[in-house]
C-alpha cells in the first residue's frame, strides 16, 4: 500500500530521543530553546524570535491573544482546517469567512476588509502575496509551508506573526504534535513565551501549559536538518507528475517572487472520485485534500472554494516515495 502521506524518520531522530531518554530531562528545557533558535535561524529571525509550542494550533490561539482579538473581527478563508474557526472561538473573535480566489486555495485578499486581523494561510505550500497587503494586522498560517518565500523571505515573516505546525503529516514532525510562533515584533515573542510559561508565577496574569517537550524537540531538531533534503525530494516529485500532463495547483508562471514548497500534490480534475477509486484498486492512498462538507461557512457564499472542494484530489508527494511508485501513480491516473 501506497499511503497518500508518512513521516519520514530515520536513526537521526531515534537518536536524539534517546539522548532524552537517557538524560532525565523530559519535559521543556535546552532541547526546546536549542530547537527555538536553530528555527529562527532556518527562517531568517534573530535568535529568541520563536516560541515553540504544544501544537499549531496553540500557537494560532497565542498570535491572536497576543493581537487583541478578544471581540474582534478575524477573517479567514472557509477553505481550510477547521483549527482556525476553533482558534478564533477559543480566543473570543468574531469570525468573518471569505472565499479563495478563483481556481487557487489562497484567500481572496481583495475580500478581507481593512482595519481587522486576517489569518492568511499559505495553503499546500503556496505562498499568499502579501507583500503588498497593508491596512490589517496579518497573522500568516505557515502550517503547510516552512520553507516557502516571499521576495526571498520566508513565509511568517511578512506579517505581524507567522504560525508553524509539526503535526505528523506537515513537512516536518516533533513526533506527532507540535508548533511554533515567530514574529519580527520582540514584545509579541515575549508576551507569547510569558503566557507559556504558566507555572510558580507570582501575578495573576492568564496563562496556559502550551509548552513542548525536550522528546519532541529533539526530534524536530534532528528533522530541521533534514528539512532541504526533503523539500527537495518533493519538488522532484512535483515536477515528474507536472511533466507527465497532471494539472496541479501552484503558484502562476508570472509570480517569479512567490517561491513555494510542495507540501501537497493538488491534481485538478473534473472526476476525483473515479480517481481515488482507480488508485485505490492498485494500492495507492489518494484524498479530497478539502471536502465540501469540511468548508467553514455558508457554501453559497463560498463558490470558488466549493468548486475546488469539488474537482481536486491530493496525491501522494512525501520524500521517501520511490520513482517506481511515482509512476505507478503517473501511470494509474493517466489510463483512468
Amino acid at each position: 500500500m501506497i499511503p497518500h502521506n508518512k513521516s519520514t524518520m530515520g536513526a537521526e531522530e531515534e537518536s536524539a530521543a534517546l539522548r532524552v531518554l537517557r538524560s532525565g530531562q523530559l519535559s521543556q528545557g535546552p532541547e526546546v530553546e536549542a530547537f527555538e533558535n536553530e528555527f529562527c535561524r532556518f527562517v531568517g529571525l534573530p535568535s529568541g524570535h520563536a516560541v515553540a509550542l504544544s501544537s499549531g494550533t496553540a500557537a494560532l490561539f497565542l498570535a491572536l491573544w497576543t493581537l487583541g482579538a478578544e471581540k474582534r473581527k478575524v477573517s479567514f478563508p472557509g477553505y481550510v482546517c477547521s483549527a482556525l474557526r476553533h482558534a478564533v472561538n477559543m480566543v473570543g473573535g468574531f469570525e468573518d469567512i471569505v472565499d479563495v480566489a478563483e481556481g487557487s486555495p489562497i484567500v481572496d485578499l481583495k475580500k478581507i476588509e481593512k482595519n481587522q486581523i486576517s489569518i492568511v494561510p499559505h495553503m499546500y505550500g503556496i505562498p499568499a502575496d502579501i507583500s503588498n497587503f497593508m491596512d490589517t494586522q496579518i497573522i500568516e498560517d505557515c502550517a503547510q509551508a516552512l520553507g516557502a518565500k516571499i521576495n526571498g523571505i520566508s513565509v511568517g515573516l511578512h506579517g505581524e506573526a507567522g504560525i508553524f505546525s509539526f503535526y505528523a503529516t506537515k513537512l516536518v514532525t516533533t513526533g506527532g504534535q507540535g508548533g511554533m510562533f515567530v514574529s519580527k515584533k520582540k514584545d509579541l515573542v515575549d508576551a507569547v513565551r510569558d503566557y507559556r510559561e504558566f507555572d510558580y508565577r507570582r501575578d495573576a496574569k492568564k496563562r496556559f501549559n502550551f509548552q513542548m517537550t525536550d522528546l519532541q524537540a529533539a526530534i524536530g531538531r534532528e528533522q530541521l536538518k533534514k528539512l532541504p533534503r526533503f523539500l527537495s525530494r518533493r519538488e522532484e516529485i512535483f515536477q515528474k507528475y507536472k511533466k507527465a500532463g497532471l494539472e496541479l495547483l501552484d503558484v502562476k508562471p508570472s509570480d517569479t517572487h512567490l517561491s513555494p514548497v510542495r507540501y501537497r500534490a493538488v491534481m485538478k480534475t473534473n472526476g476525483p472520485r473515479k480517481i481515488i477509486d482507480s488508485l485505490e484498486s492498485v494500492g495507492v492512498k489518494t484524498i479530497v485534500p478539502t471536502e465540501d462538507w469540511e468548508l467553514l461557512g455558508e457554501r453559497d457564499l463560498l463558490p470558488n472554494a466549493l468548486r475546488l472542494s469539488r474537482e481536486t484530489v491530493s496525491l501522494p508527494i512525501y520524500p521517501s516515495l520511490s520513482d517506481e511508485e511515482v509512476e505507478i501513480i503517473i501511470s494509474k491516473v493517466l489510463r483512468k
